[in-house]
């Protein structure tokens, strides 16, 4: 059965095909998305900034988006990913210079950069402690991994060990991601993803019931039909606590 057109990207220039979603990757142009898509594009223009005249790997790039983020700052970024359907849509959508794609795994994948980028897939990973040895050794020296995985504690339901994403191999804590990334590199700063803005204050609804009121009055689907699209990158924010309750963790590694 193909997926349904809300799940499928909307207005794709001439030439590129749509991506739908699956569950292993998030996406732009899917309105109902908008809110995964905001929080990984977030922390991609987050070290977009701090990659300026440098070059980036950008591995398991998915659908590009982060890819041709990262280009607008540094000298050059090539975005790789295994996939044939987000290979080939990527490499059509976002073609500029500076940027490139290539289709291979990241486990493979031997190039050294300036600055390697793993967003939001080392939960995906057989062999996370292996990847990033990986990764470190793609690095010149002087060089930076950036990493981000989502916070288990705030994924999963209370008192789970995993979320219920099949496509997810491990989540973790912070005090256990931490521990993976110290057994690749030397030097690990932690951060953790938060709502802010608009996003912080429907947090601070839900704790006082907005979540039992909405339905009651008939607002739901009115209400999110409008707040979800609205949503920006500037809703979330990167602060180095209180981990625990992040929505996810992003590793400056080095």
């Amino acid at each position: 059965m193909p997926p349904a057109a809300e799940h499928t990207q909307q207005h794709q220039p001439a030439g590129v095909p749509p991506l739908s979603l699956t569950g292993e990757r998030t996406l732009p142009d899917v309105p109902a998305e908008n809110y995964w898509y905001r929080r990984h594009l977030a922390v991609y223009e987050w070290i977009a900034a701090r990659c300026a005249g440098l070059e980036v790997v950008d591995l398991a790039c998915g659908e590009g988006y982060g890819s041709e983020v990262l280009a607008r700052r540094a000298a050059l970024v090539t975005g790789v990913d295994a996939n044939p359907e987000a290979h080939e849509h990527a490499r059509l959508r976002y073609g500029r210079p500076g940027l490139r794609f290539v289709r291979e795994l990241v486990e493979t994948y031997d190039q050294l950069c300036d600055a390697a980028i793993f967003l939001q897939t080392i939960e995906h990973v057989q062999d996370p402690e292996g990847l990033l040895h990986h990764i470190r050794s793609l690095l010149r020296p002087g060089g930076t991994a950036y990493v981000s995985t989502p916070n288990l504690l705030t994924l999963a339901p209370s008192g789970a060990e995993k979320s219920d994403n099949p496509w997810h191999v491990r989540e973790y804590r912070a005090e256990e991601f931490r521990a993976l990334c110290e057994s690749a590199f030397e030097r690990v700063e932690l951060l953790g993803l938060f709502h802010a803005r608009k996003l912080r204050l429907h947090e601070l609804a839900i704790e006082r019931g907005w979540d039992s009121l909405h339905p009651r009055v008939g607002a739901t689907k009115a209400f999110y039909d409008r707040f979800v699209p609205a949503i920006s990158a500037r809703d979330f924010a990167l602060r180095p606590r209180p981990l625990e309750r992040a929505l996810d963790f992003v590793a400056v590694l080095r």
